[in-house]
């Protein structure tokens, strides 16, 4: 792994996790299984197989030092391929065949709702690892994702500040674009500006012309792309070749997470402005010390690790800080240990899990792309995921189960 034993349990987030279960043998017992559910195939597994990978190597780590509760965590892994039907499918297959103890999985708002009523149903823990457009309000799941209010406003509000009133969107036509998209809508009001046109795509939309046609007539200061899919890359390079990049600003709430970047070229791609909890340009010894334990065991050749796919690894971690705190499997047990505000120290800083949302609590980086790097602007430390909290308190509503999404008139 690149590294030495002592030197990996000095790891903040690996010792405060799994330390206490060092001295018993993982091989004391039947092993914890657990489930991955990601899209490994089917179109979004640009997105999908890091996330699986980084699962992965948490877990290996994990049964490096040890195991958990002195087991072995053996993870049962499905290929959903991009086809909510197989969400379905694997969801109970894994809830009541292999009966894991948690599923991590989900990449599209779509297939975390068909997996969340499952799981619920069938009394198995769920953690979904991905930004989304908020509003969940579950006990029975646990987000670590980015949420409208950790990046949506902090994009806008850089946007009306530094590059006028007026912003027209693109989005994604299903319930992450649907909802961002009014996010959007508020927080330009909110800040006194005006959004002149909102437009949604299929994730496998290729012809973005007419919608460039559209923003060359409306004019606007700059451009908010909500996109999902293999659009985003076509987006970009047509967006350029009418010769706008550079010309119109824009902001993203996705662009990197996949790695678009990689196939766009600097032009395309250069200035385009995130906000993350994770990037992987960040400089602190955390961060640095889990790229080099990951690319030791992947390659240096390996991808840039995107938000979303750290997101999996510190899902990963906050889940077994709470078995560990409980001391248990039990599911209910793991969940009360999981509300008492349950923290660690992760690449991307301190992660905390928000007893009343059972959303995070972390450091949100806004950066604009250059060369293919996102280069820091500005950190906005231990946001809070208000958009969630504003309609969800589990705490005085544990039975709860659902989604709530805003209103924008």
């Amino acid at each position: 792994m690149g590294m030495n034993r002592r030197t990996f349990l000095k790891s903040s987030a690996v010792a405060t996790a799994f330390a206490p279960v060092l001295v018993r043998s993982a091989a004391a017992a039947d092993p914890i299984l657990i489930a991955s559910m990601y899209d490994l195939s089917g179109g979004l597994e640009g997105s999908g197989k890091p996330m699986y990978d980084v699962l992965n190597f948490a877990v290996g780590e994990m049964n490096a030092a040890g195991g958990l509760l002195g087991r072995e965590v053996k993870v049962i892994s499905y290929d959903t391929q991009t086809n909510m039907q197989l969400y379905a499918q694997y969801a109970q297959e894994a809830a009541l065949k292999h009966k894991v103890a948690v599923v991590h999985g989900g990449i599209t708002s779509a297939s975390r709702e068909v997996i969340r009523p499952v799981l619920d149903k069938y009394k198995t823990l769920y953690f979904y690892d991905m930004p989304y457009e908020g509003g969940v309000c579950d006990r029975n799941i646990f987000i670590d994702g980015v949420t409208p209010a950790h990046n949506t406003q902090i994009l806008v509000e850089h946007g009306l500040k530094n590059w006028g009133k007026k912003v027209y969107t693109l989005a994604a036509d299903y319930n992450y674009g649907q909802i961002t998209s009014d996010w959007v809508k508020k927080y330009v009001k909110d800040g006194g500006g005006e959004v002149l046109g909102t437009e949604f795509f299929p994730l496998d939309a290729t012809n973005f012309g007419s919608t460039i046609s559209k923003i060359q007539a409306a004019k606007p200061d700059w451009i908010m792309t909500i996109l999902v899919g293999g659009g985003p890359i076509s987006f970009y390079r047509q967006f350029n070749a009418a010769g706008l990049a550079g010309k119109i600003p824009i902001a993203s709430t996705t662009f990197s997470g996949a790695n678009e970047q990689l196939v766009l070229t600097p032009e395309e791609s250069n200035g385009i402005v995130v906000a993350y909890n994770y990037l992987e340009t960040l400089d602190s010894p955390a961060n640095k010390e889990f790229l080099t334990r990951f690319r030791a065991k992947f390659g240096a050749d390996y991808p840039p690790i995107s938000d979303l796919t750290m997101a999996s690894y510190q899902g990963m971690l906050l889940w077994a800080a709470g078995v560990k705190k409980a001391g248990t499997l039990d599911r209910e047990k793991v969940i009360e240990a999981l509300e008492t505000g349950i923290s660690i120290d992760a690449p991307s800083g301190k992660v905390t899990l928000d007893p009343q949302t059972h959303h995070c609590i972390f450091d949100v980086h806004l950066a604009k792309m250059q060369d293919k790097k996102p280069i820091l602007i500005e950190t906005f430390p231990q946001r809070k995921p208000e958009d969630t909290a504003a309609v969800c308190d589990l705490k005085k509503n544990p039975r709860d189960a659902k989604q709530y999404s805003i209103k924008v008139n």
